[in-house]
């Protein structure tokens, strides 16, 4: 029995060697899916663990809050809520920047250094020195923004606070866990150029703001398993009177709310893509397993007859798809680590990390290999148990030709004289449903799978549009640290270059509704604004009627609010009261949760002259230089946001991402068209060898022989296209409801364009697999082929 053992593994290893090119597709096809779990779930625990120890070792805060001035008197009250571990109050404000040797004005977030040195939040020196905290102008910049304009340890630029010009020193430069992603206001992406964050001695920044003993921020540490809810409403009813802005947690604060959608991306690719490519596996190991039981019926009978078990044949039979499947994780595991740890760094690099802790789980090993030896067994498991369960008399015999019968098929196929060939094709996939079935979805998969990738770039086509050409028609946005007259909008029309110029009031407040609860920024417009305008996702330009307010429809539906119900509205900041609007428009938008008032309803409810908080304006480009060189001369100023460098870094970092991802799909959706057609065309060369030799004896060509084996696969790609755009378009729209978060909604839009591009790479994939296969059959030896019992 060691001899026969032997003998079975021997066999094992030569059927290996024979059908390697078949077992390569599948296992191809397989490791594609190891690669994309370990991938996923390599860089997602790779983010999720480098930032929880970041957070960890330099104490990010649990809590934020703003307010407009609170006395420090108010720090011993606030130590005492249950639940509070540690506070740190600080003084924070935007700044313009005049560096030198740049023409464009820059904005960065001042934040204060406390004098015995940060307790929360704490950031990390890269370079140079902290400065003394006596200093009076002595800065530390964030690092990317350092580098990014060329401001090291000893270098000047000129920073207005609060109306002032001063003259700052570098001492340093440094990261922050509160700063990972760093982004301006009214940017969309970091622009490290253009904005940063600058630390200063607290003394020096509070005198220069007129905060000496009060602050306007506040981070929170909680005790281990306190709650947050009790904090933050405890910190919202002590400091609402000193114009609070609403405390919030990790999740609303900025830089760790994109982390999260990051990560929480990752998590969907991990668990949409994997399954598909198991199944594949599943469906193309029991394809080519059933047809090697159906060639080796004579050996398995004569292996019974010298004595081997049922045992024995079944579990050869699942040793030889666990190679495969052993083959296949194997790739997966090397593609997987490597692609993981690769884009990983990238992430660490464009996140501004200090450091990538990267540790892929031995679990996710474990899973994926399971996973995977688990489809591959499955695919066999049929086969090998129809081997096991042949009778040595019934094996030994040749198999029963099948019993065809005419149809109504055949009978309308005679009618319509199609060749003998194109009859051939079509008999073989209507007397194989199943199979021409699997085959139709395997390929429907791949569509569907680069179907669902490439609309992003529509979707972001979609998204400028309406954002950058249709909402935000302004060159420049103007932002101040405080709301100032309306007045200020004709200054702006007289700064050089300036064409146009609008106001617009934004203000804080907790929008209640029933049960429901959301912190918003509510933004006051005048009807008929031109430059700043609320564009619906159909092109209609919205105004917020009179007398109410209007909701983006992803705000409303967290508020379980609809058109015509009266919700509560508590304004926070500088306004202070509550008051009960009627919802009076509901709006689709793309970026943030949205909330209108009419200015004269805004007006009316606090009483004032009109306000505004910043200025929308349109620019003569000749006059670029002088506009910038004004900004800086500005006293009430806080920054700019350019529109343009906006839409450019934004077109640039997204066009990149796409590129690496629509890449990546691509291969993947290669993969498995390859793995389908180069299989199935291997089984049909199998299967009808003697058909094929018979058409080329009565005198057939080698092309009309051809066209049999490759209309087949063919065929079958091209009526696996609209189920793979169905496919598609059912995970994009998945996709973007996953994508979906306070930050931004991804709307589904899948051109035609898309579609079209997608069946290209499959039917092309498909061609390329069956011709390769087609080559084998000008080799074929007529005479030994009609010789064959199969």
């Amino acid at each position: 029995m060691v001899n026969g053992m032997e003998a079975l593994d021997r066999k094992l290893i030569r059927d290996f060697r024979r059908l390697w090119s078949q077992f390569l597709a599948i296992s191809l096809v397989l490791a594609a899916g190891v690669a994309v779990l370990l991938m996923s779930f390599g860089m997602s625990d790779a983010l999720e663990e480098t930032r929880a120890t970041y957070y960890e070792r330099n104490r990010f805060a649990d809590v934020f809050i703003d307010v407009n001035r609170a006395p420090n008197s108010m720090l011993d009250i606030i130590r005492n809520i249950d639940g509070v571990a540690s506070i740190e109050p600080r003084v924070t404000t935007y700044a313009t920047l005049d560096i030198p040797a740049k023409v464009d004005a820059t904005v960065a977030y001042v934040v204060s250094l406390p004098e015995n040195g940060t307790s929360l939040n704490q950031p990390i020196l890269r370079l140079g020195n902290w400065p003394d905290a006596t200093a009076t102008d002595a800065v530390v910049l964030n690092a990317p923004f350092g580098e990014a304009n060329n401001l090291w340890p000893g270098d000047d630029f000129t920073a207005t606070l609060n109306g002032t010009k001063r003259t700052l020193t570098v001492t340093g430069w440094a990261l922050s866990p509160e700063f990972i992603y760093t982004i301006g206001p009214g940017s969309l992406i970091p622009n490290d150029e253009d904005f940063g964050v600058i630390w200063m001695p607290e003394q020096a920044l509070a005198a220069a703001l007129d905060r000496t003993g009060a602050f306007n921020n506040l981070s929170v540490k909680l005790r281990s398993g306190y709650r947050l809810e009790p904090v933050i409403d405890a910190l919202d009813i002590f400091l609402e009177p000193y114009g609070a802005l609403g405390a919030i947690d990790r999740t609303e604060q900025v830089s760790n709310a994109f982390i999260d959608a990051e990560i929480t991306q990752l998590r969907t690719l991990a668990y949409t893509l994997p399954p598909i490519f198991l199944g594949i596996t599943i469906f193309l190991v029991n394809m080519v397993m059933g047809r090697i039981v159906a060639l080796e019926r004579a050996e398995i009978g004569l292996l019974k007859a010298l004595g081997y078990s049922d045992t024995a044949i079944l579990m050869h039979y699942l040793l030889l798809a666990s190679l495969v499947g052993v083959f296949g994780v194997s790739i997966g595991y090397v593609a997987g680590s490597w692609l993981s740890f690769e884009l990983a760094k990238l992430y660490a690099d464009f996140l501004k990390f200090p450091y990538l802790i990267y540790s892929v789980s031995w679990n996710i090993y474990v899973l994926s290999g399971v996973l995977g030896l688990i489809a591959a067994g499955t695919g066999a498991a049929r086969a090998a148990w129809v081997a096991a369960r042949l009778a040595p008399a019934t094996a030994m015999a040749p198999p029963a030709p099948p019993r065809f019968t005419t149809s109504w098929v055949d009978r309308a196929l005679h009618l319509i004289r199609v060749s003998q060939p194109t009859m051939m094709i079509l008999r073989g996939i209507i007397r194989w449903p199943v199979r021409a079935g699997l085959s139709i979805l395997g390929m429907a998969l791949a569509v569907g799978i680069l179907v669902s990738s490439n609309f992003f770039p529509d979707a972001l086509d979609l998204i400028i549009d309406t954002a950058f050409y249709q909402s935000n028609r302004q060159h420049a946005v103007l932002f101040f640290n405080d709301e100032v007259d309306e007045k200020v909008v004709e200054e702006a029309r007289r700064l050089p270059g300036v064409l146009q110029a609008e106001g617009q009031q934004v203000m804080t407040a907790v929008l209640r509704h029933e049960h429901y609860r959301k912190r918003a920024t509510i933004e006051a417009r005048r009807p008929g604004m031109n430059l700043s305008r609320v564009v619906s996702t159909n092109g209609q330009v919205v105004d917020a009627p009179p007398g109410g307010i209007m909701l983006s429809e992803r705000l409303a539906a967290q508020l379980g609010a609809s058109l015509g119900d009266v919700i509560e509205v508590k304004f926070l900041g500088v306004h202070q009261g509550t008051y009960t609007l009627p919802v009076t428009q509901l709006v689709t938008q793309f970026f943030g949760l949205g909330a209108y008032m009419d200015q004269t309803t805004a007006n009316r409810l606090f009483q004032q002259d009109p306000r505004v908080s910043i200025v929308n304006v349109t620019l003569d480009a000749a006059h670029g230089d002088a506009f910038q060189q004004s900004l800086k001369d500005l006293p009430k100023l806080a920054g700019r946001a350019m529109l343009a460098e906006n839409r450019a870094g934004f077109e640039d970092t997204i066009s990149r991402n796409i590129l690496i991802t629509t890449t990546i799909y691509a291969i993947l959706g290669t993969l498995i068209t390859v793995g389908v057609a180069y299989n199935g065309a291997r089984i049909q060369l199998s299967e009808r060898a003697r058909e094929l030799a018979s058409l080329r004896i009565l005198g057939f060509t080698k092309g009309e022989v051809g066209f049999v084996l490759v209309g087949e696969i063919m065929l079958l790609a091209v009526l696996a296209q609209p189920l793979g755009w169905w496919i598609g378009w059912g995970v994009a729209k998945m996709l973007t409801e996953s994508y979906t978060s306070d930050l931004y909604s991804m709307p589904l839009v899948v051109s035609a364009s898309t579609f079209s591009s997608a069946s290209l790479i499959v039917l092309t994939a498909a061609l390329v697999s069956v011709l390769i296969v087609r080559r084998r059959l000008d080799g074929i030896d007529l005479v030994s082929v009609m010789k064959t019992r199969e």
